[in-house]
């Protein structure tokens, strides 16, 4: 038995994006069990943004799971933005894993926002100034958690949902000085600390879409301006298939 996992970040909703990504989305049961946001849903993280989000990914026939990313936190309305999501349906994860009974199986997902830091041999530490300690330590302490909620989860296949990459290799496209901003190699580390199959970010719009984890785990950068589609469908499985996802009216 295989499952089959749709997602897509950095949607960036407001009322002008309102139904672009609805039709392919009403066809979403056709082609997959469960749909990931990898964060970025909204422009300016504001509660009316928010139900714009609603409106889009609500009530689709198959669960919706979320993380927040940068975007949705910059008018300081998480609460408000948390409860329009999840008053929609939408399990947002922060630290935290679900699992979710799909017909192939038990599908765990755990789920952080992330941070930035670089990668291995390029990274910053958590040494010298207050602001420098406390920039590392943020990706530290979440990236623990992350790994805390993988471990946790008893599942048949295991995926790790994040905003910000794990991986360098996705950010290919992007200016190499901005990668300590677009990800950080302690959570590839807490990915590889437990059975995960699949791992699915967003943030990089000007990245790649495939790359690897250290220990072995295929990560996706599933942002909507690399897909270039309302989702990408992976098949979880024996053999890790992927479909290309289906293209919506207007955008792409």
């Amino acid at each position: 038995m295989v499952m089959r996992i749709a997602a897509v970040g950095d949607v960036h909703m407001d009322e002008d994006v309102v139904g672009r990504f609805r039709p392919a989305l009403e066809e979403l049961p056709r082609h997959a069990d469960v749909l990931l946001l990898a964060g970025d849903l909204t422009r300016h993280g504001t509660e009316a943004e928010a139900r714009c989000v609603a409106r889009e990914f609500g009530g689709l026939g198959v669960p919706v799971v979320t993380v927040l990313g940068n975007h949705d936190y910059h008018c300081n309305e998480v609460p408000q933005v948390l409860r329009v999501l999840e008053d929609a349906g939408i399990t947002v994860l922060e630290g935290t894993g679900t699992v979710l009974e799909l017909p192939a199986g038990r599908l765990g997902v755990a789920g952080a926002k992330g941070f930035g830091g670089g990668f291995a041999g390029r990274s910053a530490s958590e040494f010298g100034e207050p602001e420098m300690k406390s920039f590392v330590r943020t990706t530290r302490v979440v990236a623990e958690t992350l790994g805390a909620a993988l471990r946790s989860l008893e599942c048949d296949t295991l995926v790790a949902l994040t905003h910000y990459s794990p991986v360098p290799d996705t950010l290919l496209g992007e200016p190499p000085e901005i990668y300590p901003f677009l990800g950080s190699y302690l959570l590839g580390q807490a990915i590889d600390s437990a059975p995960t199959a699949l791992a699915v970010h967003g943030h990089a719009h000007a990245g790649s879409e495939r790359g690897t984890t250290p220990g072995g785990v295929h990560v996706r950068n599933v942002a909507h301006p690399v897909i270039k589609q309302a989702y990408s469908v992976y098949i979880v499985g024996e053999q890790h298939q992927e479909e290309p996802g289906f293209r919506f009216a207007g955008l792409g």
